[in-house]
């Protein structure tokens, strides 16, 4: 069953002569698949290179402008997925779009193997996309409100891979993600030079787990782990990168009493948070769901701003007094404040937010009103 990705119509819409367009993403969240899906509704003479392939990595890692122009010919679309695995691949990108007249489209596993090494040479010549696993932004148009319900805790359990989503057996699912983390979720990581302490990149992911929407401290990190505190700021940098964490900063706009220096992280994928614990108990029998239904939200509106391409500024909000809120979101000059309750009932107006910024909006997101938050239109600015 194929489920409609949102970058797929984006796709077509950025494509021109003289520009990258840069699709990236974790591994096994559907980047190819949605390549070839895309590549079935072109109607221009195209190219395809896998950049898995040695004869191919030799090819378009050449920087030989004769031979680079000669591998596009006359074709109008040249389609080089697994990008990341040729060399030098941000120059050979340039020489192709210096040098030709052909659109590109190329495709990684990660932001540090194409948009890091391709930011400095092929300024002002790419369109860069990003690709998560499936958003609930994406599963409305196949599932009826009744079925998106139904299907809440196994999104919270067991995450939104395309796969593990696709597969109806639950042991099934679980395996899925065992092998995520096992094969795929580290290995772009460990790829890199100066990553020796893969034993130490586990445990720092499982401490992690354990303490979503917690502010994190390096230092504390760092001794439990025998690490460096700027050895922890780098791995947690890495995985940011490569689509396994990602950090909200707090939001203060009164240093004396708002703590803005601290950072939160959250997993993309809650059933990748739950397989790095070994943890994929029924919501009935966990003691973290508050966690997993604000690590759910967190990452589901990251994924709604950027498919909607709204531009906002997200953060979290904490005083020095413990009051705080699971969200804040700046946008076209309005502030407004979310608080994320798996049972409503335990939620009451923070006086303190509305005390401290009156002006600004306040939502309590539950599982009565979760969907407005993630899929549609939350406000009047939307």
């Amino acid at each position: 069953m194929h489920i409609e990705r949102t970058q797929h119509q984006v796709i077509a819409t950025l494509l021109e002569p003289g520009k990258v367009v840069l699709l990236y993403g974790p591994r096994r969240c559907g980047k190819t698949t949605l390549l070839h899906r895309y590549l079935e509704t072109v109607q221009v003479p195209y190219r395809y290179y896998d950049g898995d392939d040695l004869l191919v990595r030799q090819e378009l890692g050449s920087q030989s402008i004769p031979r680079l122009v000669e591998l596009v010919g006359d074709t109008h679309l040249v389609v080089i997925d697994e990008a990341q695995r040729i060399p030098e691949v941000g120059l050979n990108l340039k020489i192709l779009v210096d040098n030709t007249s052909a659109m590109i489209l190329a495709t990684g596993s990660s932001s540090f193997d194409l948009a890091g090494h391709t930011s400095e040479t092929l300024t002002g010549r790419k369109f860069v996309l990003r690709l998560f696993p499936l958003a609930q932004l994406e599963l409305v148009a196949r599932e009826d409100p009744l079925r998106t319900k139904a299907n809440l805790p196994s999104r919270l359990i067991y995450g939104s891979y395309p796969e593990v989503v696709l597969a109806e057996d639950l042991v099934r699912r679980s395996r899925l993600l065992g092998e995520l983390v096992g094969s795929y979720l580290y290995k772009d990581v460990l790829e890199l030079e100066g990553v020796r302490h893969a034993d130490k990149l586990v445990r720092l992911l499982q401490l992690l787990a354990f303490q979503v929407g917690a502010t994190i401290s390096t230092n504390e990190l760092g001794t439990q782990l025998g690490l460096s505190k700027n050895t922890v700021e780098r791995y947690l940098d890495l995985l940011e990168r490569c689509f396994v964490l990602v950090s909200l900063g707090g939001f203060s706009r009164n240093p004396r009493k708002e703590i803005s220096k601290s950072r939160k992280y959250y997993f993309w994928d809650c059933g990748i948070r739950n397989a790095v614990i070994g943890n994929f108990n029924p919501l009935e029998r966990r003691d973290d769901l508050g966690c997993l239904w604000e690590n759910y939200l967190v990452t589901e509106r990251l994924k709604y701003l950027e498919y909607r391409e709204l531009f906002a500024r997200a953060s979290f909000w904490r005083t020095y007094a413990r009051q705080e809120l699971d969200w804040v979101e700046e946008r076209n000059g309005t502030i407004h404040g979310y608080e994320f309750k798996w049972n409503p009932k335990k939620g009451r107006p923070l006086r303190a937010w509305q005390t401290a910024y009156p002006e600004a909006g306040y939502t309590v997101v539950h599982p009565g009103n979760y969907l407005e938050f993630i899929t549609g239109p939350t406000d009047a600015t939307d």
